[in-house]
C-alpha cells in the first residue's frame, strides 16, 4: 500500500460546504449587526443636535433656534472652527462631518438635517425639526428618527422603505407613522 498525500475531492468539497453553510448564517447576522450599530448612532446625533439646538437658542436669543443644521457646525464646507470664533452662521457646536453631512453623503449609514421655525407673530425661530433617515433602506438602516424643541425622539418603523427626513418639527414629528422611542 501507498501512503496518502493531500486530501481527496470529496473531503475538500465537504469542507467547501461546511465553510459555505456558516457564512449562510452569519453573514445576515453581520448586517443585522451593522444596522443595529447604525441607528445606535443616528439616536445619539439626534441627541446631539438636540443640544446643539438648545444652546444655540441660548446664546442667540434674538434668532431662536438655528435655522439649519449647517449652522451648528463650523460653516458650510468648513472642516474646523475659525479662529475669529463662533457666530451665527457657524456656531461651532457640532462637528463638521455631522453638520455637513448632507453635502458630505451622511454618517454613519444616516443623513441628517436640522430646520429653524419661525413662529408667529414672533421673527424669532420659535421651533425646529430634526430628521435622520437611512442612506439605503435595509442595507444601512431600517428606522427614521426625529425630534423636535421638547427632546422627544420619535421613530418610524419605515416599512414603506423611505429616505426622506423629516424636519418639520412638531407637525410632522409626532403624527402618525411616528411613535415615541422608549
Amino acid at each position: 500500500m501507498r501512503g496518502q498525500r493531500g486530501f481527496s475531492l470529496v473531503e475538500l468539497l465537504i469542507v467547501v460546504a461546511i465553510i459555505l453553510i456558516i457564512a449562510a448564517v452569519a453573514i445576515p447576522n453581520l448586517l443585522r449587526a451593522r444596522i443595529a450599530a447604525n441607528e445606535s448612532s443616528a439616536v445619539s446625533a439626534v441627541r446631539t443636535i438636540n443640544t446643539a439646538e438648545i444652546t444655540f437658542a441660548t446664546a442667540y436669543p434674538t434668532v431662536g433656534y438655528s435655522p439649519t443644521l449647517v449652522a451648528l457646525g463650523p460653516g458650510a464646507g468648513a472642516v474646523a472652527c475659525k479662529p475669529a470664533g463662533p457666530k451665527k452662521a457657524a456656531a461651532c457646536l457640532l462637528d463638521a462631518a455631522l453638520a455637513n453631512n448632507v453635502a458630505n453623503g451622511g454618517k454613519s449609514g444616516y443623513t441628517f438635517d436640522a430646520v429653524g421655525v419661525v413662529k408667529a407673530p414672533s421673527t424669532a425661530r420659535g421651533t425646529y425639526g430634526v430628521g435622520a433617515a437611512p442612506l439605503v433602506f435595509n442595507k444601512t438602516g431600517v428606522r427614521r428618527f426625529c425630534s423636535e424643541e421638547d427632546g422627544v425622539l420619535h421613530f418610524d418603523k419605515n416599512t414603506a422603505g423611505l429616505t426622506t427626513r423629516t424636519t418639520t418639527g412638531t407637525a410632522g414629528c409626532t403624527i402618525a407613522p411616528y411613535l415615541v422611542l422608549q
